[in-house]
Formats: structure tokens, C-alpha cells, sequence
């Protein structure tokens, strides 16, 4: 008979245990999620473990969030530990290459030397849905929100995708847009809009008058020389720098008449001649763009635009090329902050586009 006996297993020793390669690129801090029903405007970015600096993080990771930005059109980075002014302003300068810090149309938060508080307007009305700067010849690539203080009731920021927006006008009057393009008149009535001086930052009318002739605008005094009305002639559509895509980048719907409350409307014609109307649009060859036209812009405006609630801390990046924004009147008080980057020209545009081709 043979004894056999079951040796006992010795313990493999390190060298022997197969190492799987792990990639700590993979664990990333912060997390990403849209808001459901196919939609994917915006991406939403929220921290995975506490403590994230989402200034460094965004810093590092900007070329990725490039590509990302051009896909969704935009961020909404929650969660984050952003308490005040210069807390956003550090966020968008690791977005942006460089932020614009020579924005008239909005007044500067004191706090922070490149940030801007939202567009002054009164709460019961709608800011309607536009591309910031879109009426001039050179305009920010990105534009940055940030939420102070919500709203008790409304004060949501709609936003758009443009490249949907073009594909879902009706045909015949996306053409004309295209082949027209937009001449925006603007009159700087004293009392009424932003006083010509803090939007060219000059008291000097000849210095206004040589900033119009370099933007490609035209520049006429009237009313005895204490109003300012210039016009510039725009695209309607765009193509966007990076993609190539066609959007509907313009602010015919801030600027037409027709867009205002009927209220507001009656007052404002019953005080000013049409020419002499704080801002106004026509097509760029000078003819009227019909009221039916615009009433068919607003509803692919509403019917593709996406909302969110602002909850404090909120900061939201858009590519302004790409996505178009409004504002929801309110009841309460509300703040909002804007930091506007990334400018680029007509030319640029063109001859980006031109290499492309």
C-alpha cells in the first residue's frame, strides 16, 4: 500500500502574479451627462469626487473639451465649488485662450476685471434669442454664464443649437437669409439705449466716427448731433471655424420690431419714426423682412430650444458660433455673470474657411 500525502501549496511569490496595466486617464474627477430624450445640449459636467478644482481641471483638459464643445454646443458645469467672481473668472480664462475685457453693451461686475453682469432689462420681459456680437464684424468664440442669484420664479437662460435652427427653416426663407444677409440699424437715443460714449468708450465723435469707418459701419449724427444711429451689414449665416457647418448666426430676432411685445411695440413707432427705432433690421440689401417671416423664425427658435433651471454656483459655456441664447423674464431678483473669449473676425472666418476648401 502506498501513503501519499498532499503537500501544501506554497504562496506564489510577487514576481510570479500576472500585473494588469492600469490607465489612471480613465478615473476621471469630474462626470458627464446630458439631460435625457436624445437631447444633447448640454453636456453636463459635474464633480465625481470632492474638491475638484475645475479651473485646473478645465486648464488640462482644454483641447479635449474643445472637441467636446463643438459637438454639444455647450457645458452646464454644476456642482462645483464656485462661490464668486473671480472663482468664474479663473474657470473661463482656462476655457478661453484669452478673455475680451472692451464689452460695451454690458456693464462690468466691479469684482473681477473681465466679467460683465448680464444684459439690463426689465424683468417681466423676454431677451429674445441671439448670437452675441453676431451684428458686428468681430464677435467672441465662446460665451461664458454664471449664477449668483437665481430667480424666485422664471430667469431661465434658453439656449439653441443655430445648426438645427438652419436646417429647420422652411427653405425659401433660409435662401433669402443666405443670400441677402442682415443690415442691423442701431440709434443710440439718449434715455433709451446705451449712451454712444460707454459703448465706444469715447466722449470724442470723431473717434467714434473713425471706429465706425474701421468695423466696416456707417455712422451718421442726427437729431442736432445728440444721437447716434449707425448700420452694419451682416451675415446671415454662417460657417463655423472648426466644422465647417452652416448656422444661423445673427440677432434678427433681438433686433426686428416686430419681436417686441405688441405693447412695447405701439409705444416705441407712436414715439419714433421706423429709422429713427432704438434698434432695428432689414435685410442686407435694405428691403423689410415681412412680419410672417419672423413669426416662422420664432416658432424653430421655441420649438428646438432647451431649457434648465439655474440652481446657484451654475457656470454654463456656449460656443457662441453654434448656440444662440435668450432670457425668460423673472420675478425677483436675479444675477447672472458673463465672460466673453476667444475673438475672432470676419477675415479670420474667411480665410479659415478658405483653407478648408
Amino acid at each position: 500500500m502506498t501513503n501519499s500525502t498532499n503537500a501544501p501549496t506554497k504562496p506564489k511569490g510577487l514576481g510570479s502574479i500576472r500585473r494588469t496595466a492600469v490607465n489612471l486617464s480613465q478615473f476621471s474627477p469630474v462626470k458627464e451627462s446630458t439631460l435625457g430624450d436624445g437631447k444633447n445640449l448640454p453636456l453636463i459636467l459635474e464633480p465625481a469626487v470632492e474638491h475638484v478644482d475645475l479651473a485646473e481641471w478645465v486648464g488640462n483638459n482644454r483641447e479635449e473639451l474643445g472637441k467636446k464643445l463643438v459637438k454639444h454646443g455647450g457645458f452646464l458645469y454644476r456642482g462645483f465649488p464656485l462661490n464668486s467672481a473671480v472663482d468664474f473668472e479663473r474657470v473661463a480664462g482656462a476655457i478661453c485662450s484669452e478673455l475680451y475685457a472692451e464689452y460695451g453693451d454690458l456693464p462690468r461686475e466691479g469684482v473681477a476685471g473681465k466679467v460683465y453682469t448680464s444684459t439690463p432689462y426689465p424683468n417681466d420681459k423676454s431677451i429674445l434669442y441671439h448670437c452675441e456680437s453676431s451684428h458686428l464684424h468681430s464677435w467672441p468664440r465662446k460665451i461664458n454664464f454664471f449664477c449668483v442669484t437665481v430667480a424666485n420664479e422664471g430667469g431661465a437662460t434658453p439656449i439653441v443649437d443655430c445648426r438645427e435652427v438652419y436646417r429647420k427653416l422652411d427653405p425659401r426663407v433660409r435662401d433669402m437669409f443666405e443670400e441677402k444677409g442682415l443690415m442691423y440699424v442701431r440709434n443710440f437715443s439718449p434715455g433709451v439705449d446705451v449712451p454712444w460714449q460707454r459703448f465706444f468708450h469715447t466722449e470724442d465723435k470723431t473717434a467714434v466716427e473713425a471706429e465706425c469707418k474701421k468695423a466696416g459701419m456707417t455712422c451718421e449724427w442726427t437729431q442736432g448731433g445728440e444721437t447716434l444711429r449707425v448700420g452694419q451689414v451682416c451675415r446671415a449665416v454662417a460657417q463655423h471655424p472648426v466644422t465647417g457647418e452652416k448656422t444661423f448666426f445673427n440677432q434678427v430676432q433681438l433686433h426686428h420690431v416686430y419681436c417686441l411685445d405688441p405693447a412695447v411695440r405701439e409705444s416705441l413707432l407712436s414715439i419714433f419714426s421706423r429709422e429713427d427705432l432704438p434698434r432695428d433690421v432689414y435685410f442686407g440689401d435694405g428691403s423689410i423682412i415681412e412680419d410672417s417671416v419672423m413669426e416662422h423664425v420664432g416658432g424653430v427658435y421655441e420649438q428646438n430650444a432647451v431649457r434648465f433651471q439655474w440652481q446657484p454656483g451654475d457656470m454654463v459655456t456656449l460656443d457662441n458660433m453654434l448656440i444662440a441664447h435668450a432670457r425668460d423674464p423673472f420675478v425677483g431678483e436675479r444675477k447672472i455673470l458673463v465672460a466673453l473669449g476667444d475673438m475672432i473676425t470676419l477675415e479670420q472666418l474667411d480665410a479659415v474657411n478658405a483653407e478648408r476648401q
